[in-house]
């Protein structure tokens, strides 16, 4: 029998999955490096590692044991090195800042599903795609005869 809780936490990791899933939806559409699955992935995990540091480490009678942000603080640092990973030099011009930044704020998305904070999650995922796509528009209004804008 599934009960409450397994409920709660399927809808969580279900929509971790679809906001981190939108997001990746708009950089594939953009021919990004990191897409559909990179950043559905990420608000995925993201959510579970978060969800298994409230409830998978506790005490008998569901008390905390330890400390549940270790976890979460570990997250932040295993974006960092996925984040790095999507930076480079190419032509004295770096490359990837957007898309590390994408994945590092998607991941941030997936912990505050898990946390309960369903409507911060689905408002800052509208923002981030506003980010992508107004944002880029007006950069390309503004710097359009600019050569050296990227």
């Amino acid at each position: 029998m599934i009960d409450s809780l397994t409920v709660q936490i399927f809808f969580q990791i279900l929509l971790a999955g679809v906001l981190g899933m939108a997001i990746g939806a708009e950089r594939e559409h953009r021919h990004k490096s990191a897409g559909l699955r990179t950043y559905t992935l990420v608000s995925i995990g993201s959510a579970l590692f978060t969800i298994l540091s409230i409830y998978g480490f506790s005490a008998d009678g569901g008390k905390i044991a330890y400390d549940p942000s270790r976890i979460a603080s570990q997250i932040v640092v295993g974006i960092g090195f996925i984040g790095a990973g999507m930076v480079i030099l190419r032509e004295n011009k770096i490359e990837g800042l957007t898309t590390a930044a994408g994945i590092w704020t998607t991941a941030s998305i997936g912990m505050a599903v898990s946390l309960g904070f369903y409507l911060i999650a689905i408002f800052t995922t509208a923002l981030i795609l506003l980010v992508f796509v107004a944002l880029d528009r007006l950069k390309k209004d503004l710097f359009l005869n600019d050569k050296n804008s990227p």
